[in-house]
């Protein structure tokens, strides 16, 4: 690229010829959708060519988990890549970084965990999740055990499959989603479904429930897995309500039914565990991870797979020969050795334990700052992840209108205080994740923003 091609150049070349995701494509092209081009970030800041710094508050997309600018990955990514840029693989071959890093995780998850299947993002491992889990039935077997039940706003990739698990209408539409053999169950949002006098505790046991009504329609013979996220992400950010895992498994192991952790967004200490599948005691049979894994320096994610699982691949191969799956990047060292230094980080800072302090200090903030003004109707969250859901009604908890999409609106006024966060794209809601390095100074600075935001746009309705 020429160094002189200015701003202005660049902003027409990217709407001529970038197709960006979750984008409304026709606005953006027409220079209607604002365009911004970001240059450079130092720990949980980023700034553009146009010099603006705004304070990214939901760390990426949930992932730069260790802030921006960490000269050490950088260095391993270099280093490596000097060395080994990469090599395949298939049949048997591997190389340091990737057994360092297997090693590790697989010991800190615990769980009865065993191997780790490595590719590039969420929605690629947990296509792996869906063919793996078919083909354990097969091999044990169990040729009509395929059907995979997820839940109403579960997020779990945009693939063809993966697409269908995500219980969320925009990752849907106009693409012939979702397909069969998947299926939806409810979402366990208390404060959004709960029924009047219902504790949580009775939410969680209607919600198993449920489930299990599901699962006796369908045909237990005929439901393979169950996949859900410790915390819903994408959906809402919802922390589960009392119970609710405790009383899922229950259900799962009465029918044999696999349970599949998508810890996309919770691996790696933003609960304030290491993976959320430690805060919520759950005990999965394969765990779903990226995003934290390398705090997105590098693309990489992976399936880990518990001993259950495992023995039947054993068995398939030994019965089938060998295993028909792969990527090319998979295991790829230098997106190892970025992990390898990720997760240096995240253990020598403790990181962890920051998520669960300070993230305990975002919530609290933000439920004194503005959990009583008239928009807002819930404030919830866990570890370093929160959410402001809006409503019209605080009495009914009535939604506001649509037309006046109140979330995005107060997004754009948070983003002109100079601070990210999300609109989330299914319910008026705002949505907090920032890197685990957060301080409380720019917690404040964050929740006060908030504040402000909230005003500007309520006072504008």
């Amino acid at each position: 690229m020429d160094e002189h091609v200015t701003a202005n150049d660049l902003e027409t070349l990217d709407r001529a010829h970038v197709f960006h995701p979750s984008t409304h494509l026709a606005q953006f092209a027409r220079g209607e959708a604002p365009s911004r081009i970001v240059t450079g970030g130092k720990g949980c800041t980023i700034v553009d060519r146009d010099g603006r710094k705004s304070l990214d508050a939901f760390a990426g997309l949930y992932c730069v988990n260790v802030g921006y600018g960490r000269q050490e990955i950088a260095d391993a990514i270099y280093a490596q890549a000097k060395e080994l840029a990469y090599f395949h693989a298939y049949a048997g071959h591997s190389n340091e970084q990737v057994i360092r890093l297997s090693s590790r995780i697989v010991d800190r998850v615990g769980l009865g965990m065993q191997r780790i299947y490595w590719g590039l993002s969420g929605s690629d491992a947990n296509e792996t999740n869906i063919k793996l889990v078919w083909y354990y039935n097969n091999v044990m077997g169990r040729p009509e055990k395929k059907k995979i039940i997820s839940r109403q706003r579960g997020y779990h990739g945009s693939g063809i499959m993966t697409g269908s698990l995500t219980g969320l209408a925009l990752f849907h539409n106009a693409f012939d989603l979702p397909r069969p053999p998947i299926l939806h169950t409810s979402c366990p949002h208390y404060w959004r479904y709960g029924q009047e006098g219902e504790s949580e505790a009775d939410f969680s046991k209607r919600m198993a429930a449920e489930l299990e009504e599901l699962i006796l329609a369908e045909g237990p013979e005929t439901v393979a897995a169950f996949i859900g996220e410790p915390v819903m992400g994408t959906g809402g950010i919802i922390p589960p309500p009392e119970g609710y895992w405790q009383e899922i498994q229950v259900v799962l192991k009465k029918y044999d039914i696999l349970l599949i952790a998508d810890e996309v967004v919770t691996g790696f200490g933003r609960t304030g565990e290491y993976f959320g599948s430690h805060t919520y005691g759950i005990e999965p049979d394969l765990i779903t991870i990226a995003k934290g894994v390398t705090s997105a320096y590098l693309p990489l994610s992976g399936v880990i797979v518990g001993e259950k699982v495992w023995q039947g691949l054993e068995k398939g191969t030994d019965d089938l020969g060998v295993i028909g799956h792969g990527w090319t990047y998979s295991a790829h060292p230098t997106c190892a050795a970025a992990a390898n230094a990720n997760l240096d980080i995240i253990d020598r800072e403790d990181l962890t334990a920051n998520a669960r302090e300070t993230g305990a200090y975002l919530l609290k903030s933000l439920q004194e700052a503005v959990g009583d003004h008239r928009l807002v109707g819930e404030v919830r969250g866990v570890g370093l992840m929160a959410a402001v859901e809006f409503v019209g009604d605080k009495e009914t908890k009535a939604a506001p209108e649509p037309a006046l999409k109140v979330g995005a609106r107060i997004s754009a006024a948070l983003l002109e205080e100079g601070v990210i966060a999300r609109a989330m794209p299914h319910s008026e809601c705002l949505g907090f994740s920032p890197p685990l390095v957060i301080t409380r100074d720019e917690v404040d600075q964050v929740v006060s923003a908030t504040k402000r935001a909230i005003e500007r746009v309520s006072e504008s309705l």
